[in-house]
């Protein structure tokens, strides 16, 4: 009886502390996201790596973005993708290709980096797993569990800089077996973004094909 009751009050402090640990894991996701929104644009320097720990894999690729409101660039692996809020631009710059769309409003809520710091608002349960340090500077370690169990991802691990109260990196544990891990190497906010960023020129690629799927 001893170790029944022993087992029932370690499994309500267990409760208790999680409760505290998602409380907490909220505020600080809640200053994330509203001092990120506060900004008028980003500009980010970051590494992607791809890894399945199984098949002993592991490619890492650096890129950059820009986000002004809705609007983005991304440039990675050979790829350039713009959307200036309406249209989607993907220019394969190996295929000298570049494909026009208007995607769904909905797939577009949640593929379009410029969410990358918000999107954590809603759907996910949170725990916060403690305090570290990385390069050298404080962070905070949070989890987060998605709400939605058909998710292809497990779990998405955040890495906060504590005194910027900006995001250090994003990983995401995907139930295939691979691994997708963000590294944020330099970020500037506030600077002018000519809106033109967003858009492809075509004037400047007049050898790419441009395939209007609209």
């Amino acid at each position: 009886m001893k170790n029944l009751i022993a087992l029932f009050s370690f499994f309500a402090l267990s409760m208790a502390m999680m409760g505290q640990s998602s409380e907490k894991a909220k505020g600080i996701l809640d200053k994330l996201t509203a001092q990120t929104k506060a900004y008028k644009t980003i500009e980010a320097k970051f590494s992607f790596t791809m890894e399945n720990l199984q098949e002993d894999i592991k490619e890492q690729y650096n890129g950059s973005i820009s986000i002004k409101g809705d609007k983005y660039k991304v440039s990675l692996m050979s790829v350039n993708t713009y959307y200036d809020g309406t249209v989607l631009y993907t220019h394969m710059l190996d295929a000298e290709e570049v494909n026009i769309s208007e995607p769904d409003p909905e797939d577009e809520e949640t593929l379009n980096p410029a969410t990358i710091f918000s999107s954590y608002e809603k759907g996910f349960k949170y725990n916060f797993i403690g305090e570290g340090t990385a390069d050298g500077k404080a962070i905070y370690e949070i989890d987060l569990y998605p709400e939605n169990r058909d998710k292809p991802y497990s779990r998405i691990k955040l890495l906060i800089l504590k005194d910027e109260m900006n995001i250090y990196s994003i990983r995401q544990v995907n139930k295939d077996g691979n691994n997708y891990t963000i590294i944020v190497k330099d970020m500037k906010v506030n600077h002018a973004i000519d809106d033109k960023t967003f858009v492809f020129d075509k004037a400047a690629n007049p050898n790419v094909d441009v395939i209007d799927m609209r």
